[in-house]
């Protein structure tokens, strides 16, 4: 009996010291492992578009309302600039840079053809952000995409890609108009290519 409750003591204390050995989990270990579980809050990614965008509007702050509505939070984030043009048949070229919610970067460029009811040109700023992506390469292929907006100066625009798990908000904001409604696809890659297929 006495034999037990000392044996019982000293695995009490010795659970204790080994316990108090552990370090204590800092603020921004915490921080990190709660931004990788979740991905970016809503607040990060609109400091970051607006840091990125140069300037805080209405439309801008509806738009990531909108897609974290839609889609929750986005574990990596591209930020670019693009030009596009189109007489029914259009094409686009991007380059920009993807953030993950680990803090890894990687150059990306982007290219896609589109056919439709669609006619103008415009450049832009795009913000793009990224659903479910577990691994950088996941990124490198084609996204088909349906889009409907109209572009105008100042305005702000969003649509959805989405291949396999993998989702993708871009939202633009840029100079020119382009009106009507398109199908095609974007295709992601790590070096420019000026061949849009």
């Amino acid at each position: 009996m006495i034999r037990s409750s000392l044996l019982a003591m000293v695995l009490t204390l010795f659970t204790g010291l080994a316990a108090a050995q552990q370090p204590a989990a800092t603020e921004e270990e915490t921080n990190t492992a709660t931004k990788t579980n979740n991905g970016f809050s809503q607040e990060e990614v609109l400091e970051k578009a607006n840091a990125f965008f140069g300037e805080t509007t209405e439309g801008l702050a509806k738009a990531v309302e909108k897609v974290f509505e839609d889609q929750g939070s986005p574990n990596a984030i591209i930020a670019g600039e693009e030009i596009s043009a189109a007489i029914s048949v259009g094409v686009r070229y991007g380059k920009g840079e993807l953030q993950t919610v680990a803090g890894e970067t990687q150059k990306v460029f982007w290219q896609g053809p589109s056919v439709g009811f669609d006619l103008g040109a415009n450049a832009s700023k795009v913000f793009t952000l990224v659903y479910k992506l577990d691994d950088a390469e996941q990124l490198f292929q084609r996204f088909p995409g349906v889009e409907g907006s109209v572009y105008v100066v100042a305005g702000v625009g969003v649509n959805y890609q989405r291949s396999g798990e993998v989702t993708l908000a871009p939202i633009r904001t840029g100079v020119g108009l382009r009106g009507g409604a398109n199908v095609g696809y974007t295709h992601y890659t790590k070096k420019k290519s000026w061949i849009p297929f």
